[in-house]
């Protein structure tokens, strides 16, 4: 299949195959971080209090800034990642509604990245002694399964995902491509700091490709700075600019792999051919967009599914049970600096 293609649903389809009872989607967990984190920074911006905030959603970064800047850890946003908000809420709200005891549930993340296979066994990454997420395995690794399964993976039907963690945003569907997460988050900021519908989705000068992106995006009568990083070796600049003092950002989103998740170390590994003939991280990013731009809903909070939890089981975002389950905090490693 042409690099880009939209494969969800045939995805869900070969995991059903595969034996998996339920199936939902990560997206739906991003839609919670992007609530939570957005939350989070329009409290911090507020106040001013340890800005600037830095994303928290890739593992690599976290453990990058944990044994590089374990001084500046205050500066990391204390959201779990999509993944892990998502098992944390399967595991308490959906097993409660569906009188599933939780050590029962094993949940399986699918994900880009080899990193989160760490981030899953962290200690933080549990609540009440059960764990988030109980395993993960990459694309790469889904793919093998699929076809030692002897699964015809592109003659599968489409499938949906099951609810109620099936129904996600087209802010989530960017979270992927560096600088989805800062533009998702900046839409529901955007709108909690003003009250104000945001009429313009797209955020342009926070996209592509460029290392370290930069821009001032006026909310309401307030001018926030806010910088995009991909890559270590950029984030190293971002955090060396925190550290001296001359850093004049107030949001900082930072992902590990060049390009964002979508270029993962999880993800299928394509010839040197077809990376010297197509722009794999363009393709795939476009796929993203794509996707946000054809989604009914964009913006994080506005998502049904979202709403209903909140109401019936967490309470508001950022509050006590919300941190309970969908918040978690870093370790400094010093030891282990080089």
């Amino acid at each position: 299949m042409d690099i880009g293609t939209n494969v969800t649903g045939k995805m869900v389809s070969a995991l059903k195959n595969l034996g998996f009872d339920k199936v939902f989607d990560t997206n739906t967990g991003a839609d919670f971080t992007i609530m939570e984190e957005a939350t989070e920074f329009v409290k911090r911006f507020k106040e001013n209090d340890n800005l600037p905030m830095t994303t928290s959603c890739c593992p690599g970064w976290v453990r990058f800034a944990e044994m590089e800047y374990p001084e500046k850890l205050k500066h990391l946003s204390s959201c779990k990642s999509p993944h892990q908000m998502f098992g944390a809420i399967i595991k308490s709200y959906y097993a409660e509604k569906n009188n599933i005891d939780p050590s029962k549930i094993f949940v399986v993340s699918v994900m880009p990245c080899i990193a989160k296979k760490y981030e899953s066994q962290r200690e933080e990454m549990q609540v009440n002694g059960i764990r988030d997420v109980d395993y993960v395995i990459t694309t790469r690794e889904l793919a093998r399964m699929i076809k030692q399964a002897n699964i015809e993976f592109d003659k599968l039907e489409d499938d949906t995902f099951d609810n109620p963690m099936g129904e996600a945003t087209g802010a989530a569907a960017i979270f992927g491509v560096t600088g989805g997460v800062m533009e998702a988050a900046l839409r529901t900021a955007y709108e909690l700091i003003t009250g104000e519908e945001l009429k313009k989705l797209e955020f342009e000068e926070i996209r592509g490709a460029k290392g370290i992106k930069k821009a001032t995006v006026k909310i309401g009568d307030k001018e926030v700075r806010v910088a995009v990083a991909h890559g270590l070796s950029n984030a190293r600049k971002i955090m060396e600019e925190i550290k001296n003092g001359t850093a004049d950002y107030s949001f900082v989103e930072v992902m590990a792999c060049p390009g964002g998740c979508i270029m993962g170390g999880g993800q299928p590994i394509k010839n040197s051919k077809t990376r010297m003939t197509v722009d794999i991280r363009a393709k795939r990013a476009e796929a993203m967009y794509s996707i946000d731009e054809r989604s009914t809903i964009r913006k994080s909070h506005e998502n049904p599914i979202l709403k209903e939890i909140y109401e019936e089981y967490i309470g508001k975002p950022g509050e006590h049970k919300a941190h309970e389950l969908l918040h978690t905090h870093y370790t400094p490693m010093e030891e282990y600096r080089i």
